[in-house]
Parts: structure tokens; sequence; C-alpha cells
């Protein structure tokens, strides 16, 4: 009974060494993890003096603006520069409909777009532009024109057996010159109201 009741106290320290190296750890242990914690807290980006937070490229870099950051701006008021059937396959289109994703009929395959062929070039053109089941209107991009739809649409098609032709792209119409037609001769005004007028 002696010896059971022995073992239950007994230490996993046995000898002085053993106690000493357990209490050199027990207070090194915890000084180290400070030392490292310090170390990396203190370790970023200084900004301030004595650091190369204050050089005029970090200068430049903290009061850059955030919307420069990965745009292109563009002028709103230059035409729009319209993209070809391809190019907005691969920038809108190709995520769905590349691998055929959520029943999309994947470009090239002829089985899964011979009965939408069938249907014709409006019927596709219309899907396109409106949206159908998981499709979104214009592929989720409201930016694109409707020009680009229908070329994206031949592209497509094409790719898959059809033998659409490409749209034509109507030039705009030319805005009139301040003078030309902007306001009617004084002596025309009447009679321009009175052919307005409903008959009765």
């Amino acid at each position: 009974m002696s010896t059971a009741h022995h073992d239950e106290h007994e230490s996993a320290i046995k000898t002085p060494k053993q106690l000493i190296a357990a209490v050199v750890a027990g207070f090194l242990v915890p000084i180290v993890c400070i030392v490292l914690l310090v170390e990396y807290v203190t370790n970023g980006q200084k900004t301030g003096a004595g650091s190369d937070g204050q050089t005029p490229e970090m200068i430049a870099a903290r009061i850059k603006p955030v919307a420069d950051n990965g745009f292109t701006f563009r002028d709103a008021n230059t035409p729009k520069q319209l993209q070809s059937g391809e190019e907005v396959f691969k920038s809108t289109c190709a995520a769905c409909h590349a691998a055929g994703v959520a029943g999309a009929p994947k470009v090239g395959d002829d089985g899964a777009w011979k009965a939408r062929i069938a249907e014709g070039y409006d019927k596709l053109v219309s899907h396109a532009i409106n949206g159908l089941r998981a499709m979104p209107p214009k592929g989720g991009n409201p930016d694109l024109d409707d020009v680009e739809i229908q070329r994206t649409v031949v592209y497509m098609a094409n790719q898959s057996g059809a033998k659409f032709k490409e749209p034509e792209v109507k030039a705009p119409a030319a805005a009139p010159a301040a003078g030309d037609g902007a306001a009617a001769p004084a002596g025309d005004a009447p009679a321009a109201a009175t052919s307005a007028a409903p008959a009765k």
C-alpha cells in the first residue's frame, strides 16, 4: 500500500538538474515569446522621422487617389469604340459559354447550338439582349451596345455551325449645324402651326 501511495505523488522532476532546467525554461520561454512578439509588431513599415516614410515616393504613394488604382478613365464625350464579337465573348460571355455553365450552350458544340440556330438570328439576338433563363440581359454587362451583342451572337453562332452575316454598323447621324433648320423663318410659323392642328 505504501508503494502505490508513493507512485501517485511522484513528479516528473527527479534530479536537481531537472529542477534547475524546468525553472530556467519557465523564465526563458515567456521572455523569448515576448521578444518575438515585440519584434513582429515593431518590424512593420514605419512612417515618421528617422524612417523612409518621408521620402517623396512614399508621400506620393500615400496621397495618390484610390480611384487611380487599376482604372482606365475615358472621356465621356468621345464616341464609343465598339468591340468585336470575339472581344465581347472573351470579356463577358466566355464565363458561361466557354464551359457550358448553367445550361449555356458551349461555343463550338454544334449539337447544342443546332436548335437555337434554327430559331433564327433575330431570336438569338433578342435572347442575348433581353436575357433568357439563367442568362441576364446582355450577359450581365449593361454597358454593351446592341451592335456589340449582335456581333457576339454572330461570332458564337458561327463558331457553332451557323453562317450568319456580321451586322452593319450605321454611322451616327450628324448633328445639325446651329443655323441649319434650328429655327423656321418667321413667315412660316403660322403655316406650321396650322398644319400641326388636328383635323376635325
